[in-house]
């Protein structure tokens, strides 16, 4: 059996925290231990605590002054797109046409796909994000290299191939009947092996005609353990086009609403400009809209309103996300900033300690994994954060005036990037530490 101790403070949450001093949300520990077993969290509680119980000759792992957390989630990301982000101009449709359907051609060499497969999960490991729900393309061959990789490295990963049969490139298109094979085939040889699912990913209603919308309800039905993932309501042209192409569908969440891809593990990214029956629908389904800030900020798609999904009437269970490459950060530190100044445009603030747990405990929940991973229970898997707020020089100098732990927060999700995740574990093991510089 593995065992090590893992000693630094500890912040986990129990529930979203609805102010900075809201201490019943979660667990702090000012010097905490971790006993971690075979890649889980077999005991948590003071370092003196957990110390005594695990007996002597266990390693220890000090990372004192360091705050350690559960390992950050990306609930949306395309890996194909990491040599398209910072591409300058566009906006989403020619974005899309531009830049990401060139790039996604290149998957048809398993090399190049097995490359960048390596260099998104060492970005993610860098920024110390441990899980991610990630869009491959339409070719097998880069989700069969993703998931390869993955599992390599015995992450926590989501992934899908891209359903598309019309309305992009010809070396990007699929058919009804070939998309669902291809998905068929990757959910029998990935979903639930190890620590890998799939998600049934129609990219979105604009390049899917009704019959591969079929077959995607198909495979929603056939495997309701499985994920589902794509696009909604993220730019006016894109509304217009989907209601175009689909006009008896009512709204654009009609489209998806009539083919069955509605649910609690239904993945919406972006969700910006919803109408109010569009909202409704989505809350009474328990479907998920993905806050991408820093794609929608980028692309100038429109501000996700974050506080009024929370707050209405019927509320919208939420996530957040990178969106890499229309979002511009791997960093979910860098996420944060971005979402915050997203919500002030919409009249609100979002306290610090929500935002920890919006991309901890809250993604988790958005993607029904808490079972598993997002917070530091006992049971649950050691992928684990550590988080230096004295990085840089900037950042020690302003801990000079911070005081309370959510003044703390406030700073790294300000000022952090990858600078600040002084180590990633993914299952109880280090895995910052060997990556390249």
């Amino acid at each position: 059996m593995s065992r090590r101790i893992i000693r630094g403070r500890m912040l986990s949450f129990e529930a979203i925290p609805q102010a900075p001093d809201d201490a019943a949300a979660y667990w702090y520990e000012a010097d905490g231990g971790l006993l971690v077993e075979d890649g889980k969290i077999a005991r948590r509680g003071s370092f003196a605590e957990v110390s005594a119980a695990a007996g002597e000759g266990v390693p220890v792992d000090d990372h004192r002054p360091h705050l350690i957390l559960p390992g950050f989630i990306d609930a949306h990301a395309h890996y194909p797109q990491m040599q398209v982000i910072a591409s300058f101009g566009a906006e989403l449709l020619e974005w899309l046409n531009k830049y990401t359907f060139p790039e996604e051609t290149k998957f048809s060499d398993p090399a190049h796909g097995e490359r960048i497969a390596k260099a998104f999960l060492d970005e993610m490991v860098r920024n110390g994000t441990t899980t991610s729900a990630v869009y491959c393309t339409m070719r097998r061959e880069s989700a069969e290299a993703f998931f390869a990789e993955a599992e390599r490295r015995n992450m926590a990963m989501i992934a899908g191939k891209v359903m598309m049969d019309r309305n992009a490139p010809d070396a990007l298109t699929d058919t009804p009947q070939s998309s669902y094979d291809d998905s068929k085939a990757l959910i029998g040889r990935w979903h639930g092996r190890g620590r890998l699912s799939y998600a049934i990913t129609p990219r979105f209603a604009i390049t899917s005609t009704p019959e591969q919308l079929e077959m995607a309800q198909a495979l929603v039905a056939e495997h309701p353990d499985c994920y589902m993932q794509t696009h909604l309501s993220e730019n006016h042209a894109e509304i217009a086009l989907a209601n175009a192409l689909f006009p008896k569908a009512g709204d654009y969440t009609g489209v998806y609403e009539r083919y069955g891809l509605l649910g609690p593990k239904s993945l919406f990214g972006h969700c910006i400009h919803l109408s109010e029956r569009e909202a409704d629908v989505l809350s009474e389904t328990g479907s998920v809209a993905v806050f991408c800030p820093t794609s929608n900020l980028f692309l100038g798609s429109g501000l996700f309103d974050w506080q009024r999904y929370r707050n209405r009437a019927k509320p919208l269970r939420t996530a957040m996300a990178t969106d890499v490459g229309g979002g511009t950060n791997y960093s979910m530190l860098r996420t944060m900033d971005e979402g915050y100044k997203v919500i002030a445009l919409n009249g609100e603030k979002i306290n610090p300690l929500a935002s920890f747990w919006q991309v901890t405990r809250g993604n988790a929940e958005a993607l029904s994994l808490t079972d598993g991973i997002g917070t530091l229970d006992e049971g649950s898997d050691a992928d684990l954060v550590v988080l230096d707020a004295n990085a840089t020089p900037a950042m020690r100098l302003r801990m000079e005036t911070v005081g309370t732990l959510a003044e703390e927060l406030f700073l790294l999700q300000t000022l952090g990037d990858d600078r600040a995740v002084a180590e990633t574990y993914v299952a109880g093991q280090k895995a910052k530490a060997g990556l390249a510089g």
